[in-house]
């Protein structure tokens, strides 16, 4: 009984590392962001506006699809990208928690406020 539940708690670890490894490139955050305020793009659409070559953007979206962070799917003869935000939120979830919430967006507000005043 115990191996199992370290076998899971390994795996779910595992999860989050290709999570946390894939947000700590600001290419591949510009990527995610990209597709929040438009989801469902081709990887040509992907790579307009980027200096970097579309292998790279490839390369890029294949670690965020090992995460989970972004979902392929075939329509067609295209493959669109879609934002899978589930994992951020288990993240989200995990480390900052229910209870915690209120405060942390306050924080986050304020420093939106302090930042805009600039």
């Amino acid at each position: 009984m115990q191996l199992n539940g370290c076998i899971l708690s390994l795996m779910a670890a595992d999860e989050d590392d290709k999570v946390f490894k894939a947000l700590a490139d600001a290419s591949r955050r510009d990527l995610l962001d990209r597709l929040r305020r438009k989801n469902g793009q081709t990887l040509s659409e992907l790579c307009e506006g980027h200096d970097m070559s579309r292998q790279a953007v490839t390369k890029h979206l294949n670690l965020l699809e090992e995460a989970n962070l972004v979902v392929p799917v075939k329509k067609g003869r295209e493959r669109l990208h879609y934002l899978n935000p589930v994992p951020i939120n288990e993240i989200t979830m995990r480390w900052i928690g229910k209870f915690e919430q209120d405060r942390v967006q306050a924080l986050h507000n304020l420093k939106q406020a302090l930042e805009n005043d600039q």
